[in-house]
């Protein structure tokens, strides 16, 4: 489901970007020609390097990226499933208390790229609790809210609700601007896999073994990969 999401986010983007250069602007209210200055104006757009297809036509990125679009969402909701009859959430991704209470500590130690070792780097630390949860359950179900928010027929089906966003230039505004923190995420999340060890990180992804330095006197998991250099 990882490598899904890698794909679909990819040309998600791509196609996005080829959205938004057939109107490089981003607006708020109902429309974008009622006077109002631009919230936003990237006269020039994207690269074409950046969009998918290269060359500008929005039909195909229109096409790429709604059947890209279904693909997260169903990507999104087997994970979900998946993570609640696995426990997976409750077990790995909910903070509790104590994490909670030193998350100023735990935003110290990032700044300062000071990442944990021995089990507790077995561990999801509380500021990935709270990014992954924000991301799966936040982030990613306003970006599908705000992308519907721009259909005409979504709004014809369902009249008014758009309205609740501000208007179509605003949902529009919206979803440009949960893409760019999403990317944001994306971002930090790779910089933390080349900082903490990539190869450490892809293969426990794959196999499940994440090889780790136990601190002295520590007691391990019976089943943790220990390195013992």
């Amino acid at each position: 489901m990882h490598w899904i999401n890698v794909l679909v986010l990819t040309v998600m983007l791509g196609s996005g970007l080829q959205i938004f250069n057939a109107h490089p602007t981003l607006n708020w209210g109902r429309q974008s020609y009622d006077g109002a200055r631009p919230f936003l104006d990237l006269s020039q757009g994207f690269p074409s390097w950046a969009t998918i297809p290269s060359q500008q036509w929005l039909a195909m990125g229109r096409r790429w990226h709604l059947f890209f679009a279904w693909l997260l969402l169903i990507n999104g909701l087997a994970y979900i499933a998946y993570s609640i009859r696995s426990r997976h959430l409750s077990r790995d991704l909910t903070p509790d208390g104590a994490q909670l209470r030193g998350i100023g500590r735990s935003i110290l130690d990032h700044l300062r790229l000071r990442h944990p070792h021995g089990a507790e780097a077995l561990r999801y630390n509380v500021l990935q609790k709270i990014a992954y949860l924000t991301v799966i359950f936040v982030l990613l179900p306003f970006i599908v809210l705000t992308g519907l928010g721009m259909s005409p027929r979504m709004n014809s089906f369902i009249s008014g609700w758009v309205e609740l966003l501000g208007g179509r230039q605003s949902a529009r505004t919206l979803h440009f601007l949960a893409a760019a923190f999403l990317l944001g995420f994306v971002l930090v999340h790779l910089f933390e896999v080349l900082v903490t060890g990539v190869w450490n990180n892809l293969r426990s992804m794959i196999t499940g073994r994440y090889q780790i330095t136990p601190l002295p006197g520590e007691a391990l998991p019976p089943k943790a990969d220990i390195d013992g250099n």
